[in-house]
């Protein structure tokens, strides 16, 4: 879904902008009939099964899968967030993003936080190279293996001693640095810098926008040891991570994205060559930081020191972990030898060394059961059944899938059942995943979902050529029709028929990131055996079709019903209206 920004404008540019454009500025096109091909991005081949629709405004691999609107592709392509996708897109037709109320702050309408921030960024830098003060800090880095061009690259500064240093060094309101987190409000009134005697290391956005700050102590005797921003209009220290904007700079194609703690981390890991390393901002690891992470990478490791502590943390984000696990999407966990942390071990033993351990984690898989069986000893009969137990609430967090059938398949060969009976124990009424059929062929066009139903077929139809709503009649006549796919029809109807100007691309990105947008995506796939001169005669009868299978299936339901016991009021006009002869 659109969040912030309005869904009318996302509409508009969707109509505005060219996917086939967008994409080929970034991956080569063929003509291929009607449509363009390329060889996939997302994945390695020889042969081109990448196919775009400049009619749809759509893309599709029939190799891997991907598939999208030109924003979608951004995304992924980009490793973009939904809100930058836009802007890029946005600033490609000359488009300015609007902003609804929601969106606006008491400090946006008086002053520019990115600016304040920027500004306060490019003040911290600069006392690192000039305050009297700064030889300790300095020292520090230089104790530590930091090097001044690595410092550079992230812009490491100093916040020297003292309580009012921003305001008098910079321009700016005080609310503004208030609402930024630079200053801090005093209760008799008054505000005073919130860093102080600290390293500090900008953290940004993901269009390298500066919207908060780790501060790091100098003296070991001072606290907290690390001191954040605090949550504001730009900084939300559960969605951010530092260091992923210099990450996606350095590496074109990031396939890993390593997990640590700390700042220095990730800043000695990068000067050891290692790009690929992120830390959360004092937090644990939550859903929003993995759905971002997935969104860049298929691969997470985890990287945590081998004692208990260690370990709790990382059964701690193993547990998070477990509802966002796709097919495709790898987790795994590094484990250090005690009393090292990735900046003391990178320089102990090099990129070379620290590199190859970083490519053996440990699976989600193994440390899962590996886990669980500390708890029960799967020597006795009793132990079995507790570890399906231990399981069970774990499991139910997993998706359906390839993955979620393996680590069930695993817990059966552990607690020695067979893999039928355990799907049907953990998930009652599930069906164990189909074994005929192999994965779909790269190059050829994917089958219609099976059983093709006739709502899924109107569907379809619709998706490929919106238009065709304008000639379906009212469609508040398939409001609480009793046919799987009905009320998702109806709100499509409305939609296009409301705005008649829609294509495919902008329907999709009505339902982004919800089920109902995921089927379809998956709809818009179909290529349809129908001429396209067939297309609205096969429309119109399937549309026919589905509402007449809705009022037999609501007569069935009234009939069943009046053998039951007496039908209201309501019930009985329903029923004279769909019986006319009977109604006597």
């Amino acid at each position: 879904m659109a969040g912030r920004i309005p869904q009318q404008f996302i509409d508009e540019l969707l109509t505005r902008v060219d996917i086939v454009e967008v994409i080929d500025a970034r991956v080569p096109l063929r003509k291929a009939g009607r449509e363009y091909t390329a060889c996939c991005p997302f994945h390695d081949e020889k042969t081109p099964s990448f196919t775009v629709s400049p009619t749809k405004q759509f893309y599709h691999c029939f190799g891997c899968g991907a598939h999208g609107t030109a924003l979608g592709f951004l995304i992924d392509y980009e490793h973009l967030d939904f809100i930058d996708a836009v802007h890029d897109l946005a600033a490609r037709v000359g488009m300015e993003v609007p902003r609804t109320q929601q969106d606006a702050t008491p400090a946006q309408a008086g002053a520019d936080l990115y600016g304040v921030l920027e500004q306060a960024a490019a003040w911290y830098r600069r006392q690192l190279r000039e305050h009297p003060e700064a030889a300790c800090a300095v020292e520090y880095l230089k104790g530590r293996g930091l090097t001044g061009e690595t410092a550079a690259d992230y812009g490491v500064g100093y916040a020297p001693p003292g309580w009012d240093n921003l305001k008098r060094a910079l321009d700016a309101e005080e609310a503004a640095f208030v609402q930024a987190g630079l200053l801090i409000k005093k209760d008799e009134g008054g505000t005073y810098d919130r860093f102080r005697n600290r390293i500090m290391f900008p953290i940004h956005d993901g269009r390298g926008r500066v919207i908060g700050f780790g501060g790091r102590v100098i003296d070991a005797a001072d606290t907290p040891k690390y001191l954040n921003s605090p949550e504001s209009a730009l900084f939300h220290k559960g969605r951010e991570l530092y260091g992923l904007y210099q990450a996606r700079k350095a590496v074109r194609k990031l396939e890993r994205l390593l997990v640590v703690e700390g700042y220095m981390d990730v800043v000695m890991l990068a000067q050891h060559g290692i790009h690929n390393a992120v830390a959360t901002l004092g937090t644990a690891t939550t859903h929003e930081h993995l759905e971002r992470l997935f969104r860049v990478v298929p691969e997470v490791v985890f990287c945590f020191d081998g004692d208990r502590a260690g370990r709790d943390a990382a059964w701690r984000a193993l547990g998070n972990s477990l509802p966002l696990m796709r097919d495709g999407r790898q987790i795994g966990f590094l484990f250090l030898p005690e009393g090292e942390d990735p900046d003391s071990l990178v320089q102990k033993e090099g990129r070379e060394d620290f590199t190859a351990r970083a490519a053996k984690p440990v699976p989600l898989s193994e440390f899962f059961y590996e886990g669980l069986m500390a708890e029960a000893d799967i020597s006795t009969m009793d132990g079995r059944a507790r570890l399906v137990e231990l399981a069970r609430p774990l499991l139910s967090k997993l998706a359906e899938g390839a993955f979620r059938h393996m680590m069930v398949v695993r817990l059966a060969e552990l607690v020695r059942i067979d893999v039928q009976h355990m799907v049907r124990m953990l998930s009652p009424g599930a069906k164990a995943p189909l074994t005929h059929g192999g994965p779909e062929r790269r190059g050829r066009a994917p089958a219609a979902p099976t059983p093709m139903s006739q709502a899924r077929l109107v569907i379809a139809l619709l998706l490929h050529r919106p238009s065709l709503a304008l000639e379906a009649g009212d469609p508040q006549r398939f409001a609480g029709l009793e046919v799987a796919g009905a009320e998702l029809l109806r709100e499509l109807l409305e939609l296009v028929q409301a705005r008649p100007h829609l294509g495919t691309a902008a329907l999709l990105e009505h339902w982004r990131d919800t089920a109902q947008g995921r089927q379809l995506m998956k709809l818009a796939q179909w290529r349809h055996p129908v001429p396209e001169e067939g297309i609205e005669a096969e429309f119109r009868v399937a549309l026919e079709r589905l509402y007449a299978e809705g009022l037999e299936r609501r007569k069935e339901r009234l009939i069943d019903k009046s053998r039951q016991g007496p039908l209201s009021a309501e019930e009985k006009r329903e029923m004279a209206t769909l019986f006319p002869t009977v109604s006597r």
